[in-house]
């Protein structure tokens, strides 16, 4: 019996979390491990919490807002979540079957220091963590081998390509990819996979619980500048987290940029190696991540390139990753100026392709980053024919800080022209409306989660 799936009881006076067990209760039995995610609706949380329910745990959790990865979660058969974050709410989960291991997003602790629910877990005794102590003790537990993909950008898409190509190879994956997938849950625990596959976040430094048995590096940019105040710090997590995996792939310009010098556990790539011109997928940054899924299964499968191209050409995308709401609308999660890149050089390709005029609306992800990303959004649109910029997604901000408006952060583009400010309101949906009847292709570039562009478009133009 594995002590982190299931607790037994037998004789004795005992307790477990606040509840008293005594010599007249049942002499032995079986409890199956509660565990309570606390931001359960959050891009890391929430596959964690499937991967929970289909190993074997009782699962529930909350969040502060409702989403639609809540529903999706809901979907999938973890019902018992609720909106809102007071201590009566986890008081009656609690009460209805005894919480063994409270799991909080790192959000949680930032904007709420005293949080109800963090006080109640600290009141009952319950064993209190992040996601990063669970997801170790599943992988000790259940022998699995971490692939970890990391990086400033890139990791969602490169993480579910990965697990395309094992299900395409028809072999047992387990995974967390913080995107809803086409071809898959969000997260999943299979009993007969070998490797793990995970979307490695080193926001509040989560990369560097884990020693992978392989680390894919898709891109260094210094970013969570509330985490790294400088961009040294970034680069050296980076290079500790390098340090601690069995063996890394990076790009050529990462591993001059962190300054590496040993090339004895890690495998340097070029951006021009020719077989990246046979991948077929729209974009430049789709067809570089696409060429390190291709690696990282080539590595730990041995399956050959060739077929792995093959493969990886059928790719079908993944949530929020130019993502067809509607016809010709599509939102993508771009909020960085390399994510944004990204985002454009997809976009491009498809309205050329279609013969289509392309007009983004952006939606900065919190007022702090764009402190530090005012000057380099630059030409990050260039290409586009206007941009409808409204004001950022607030989240785990800094008080002392003022909110920078859409028009003063256009003023620091190349071209402040191709860019009007505007609120997200029933104007911006009549502009994108009259673009969508002119035939154009709209693009919503946004982070966030729950009440976010992302949410507004499929609640405006989906529903």
């Amino acid at each position: 019996m594995e002590v982190a799936w299931l607790r037994t009881v037998t004789t004795g006076i005992g307790s477990r979390s606040g509840r008293t067990f005594c010599r007249s209760d049942i002499l032995s039995y079986t409890i199956l491990m509660h565990i309570f995610f606390s931001g359960i609706g959050g891009a890391g949380i929430g596959p964690l919490a499937l991967i929970a329910k289909q190993a074997g745990y009782t699962v529930s959790g909350s969040d502060k807002q409702n989403s639609s990865y809540i529903e999706y979660l809901r979907k999938h058969g973890i019902t018992d979540i609720h909106i809102g974050q007071e201590s009566d709410k986890i008081a009656a989960t609690h009460h209805q079957q005894p919480i063994d291991w409270f799991v909080y997003s790192s959000a949680v602790e930032k904007e709420q220091k005293h949080a109800p629910e963090l006080a109640f877990a600290r009141e009952y005794g319950i064993r209190m963590s992040k996601r990063d102590e669970l997801l170790n003790q599943i992988l000790e537990d259940k022998k699995l081998k971490l692939i970890a993909i990391a990086g400033t950008h890139g990791k969602s898409t490169t993480t579910a390509m990965v697990v395309w190509l094992f299900k395409q190879l028809k072999l047992p994956i387990s995974y967390s990819v913080g995107a809803k997938l086409s071809y898959g849950d969000m997260g999943q625990f299979d009993a007969d996979s070998t490797y793990f596959a995970y979307e490695c976040d080193e926001f509040d430094r989560n990369f560097l619980a884990f020693k992978p048995f392989l680390s894919v590096i898709t891109g260094v940019t210094w970013d969570h500048h509330e985490i790294f105040p400088t961009r040294e710090d970034y680069q050296e997590a980076f290079k500790e987290f390098i340090s601690q995996s069995r063996h890394t792939i990076c790009w050529r310009e990462d591993y001059d940029y962190l300054g590496l010098t040993s090339t004895s556990t890690i495998s340097v790539e070029e951006t021009d190696h020719p077989h990246i011109a046979d991948i077929k997928l729209n974009g430049l940054y789709n067809r570089l991540d696409s060429w390190f899924a291709i690696q990282a299964v080539h590595e730990v499968t041995k399956t050959p390139v060739k077929i792995l191209i093959g493969l990886m050409n059928d790719f079908p995308g993944l949530q929020r990753r130019m993502e067809q709401i509607i016809p010709h609308l599509y939102s993508d999660y771009a909020h960085t100026p390399e994510k944004i890149r990204g985002g454009m050089s997809v976009a491009l390709e498809m309205a050329q392709d279609s013969g289509k005029k392309l007009y983004i609306v952006y939606e900065g992800l919190t007022n702090r980053r764009q402190h530090f990303m005012i000057d380099d959004y630059k030409d990050c649109f260039a290409g586009a024919d206007h941009v409808y910029w409204i004001p950022s997604y607030l989240a785990r901000e800094d008080p002392d800080q003022s909110i920078l408006s859409p028009t003063e952060l256009i003023k620091h583009l190349d071209d402040p022209s191709i860019a009007t400010p505007m609120e997200r309101d029933e104007t911006l949906k009549q502009v994108i409306q009259n673009h969508l009847d002119d035939g154009a292709m709209v693009v919503g570039m946004a982070g966030g989660g729950g009440d976010s562009l992302d949410d507004w478009l499929r609640a405006e133009f989906a529903s």
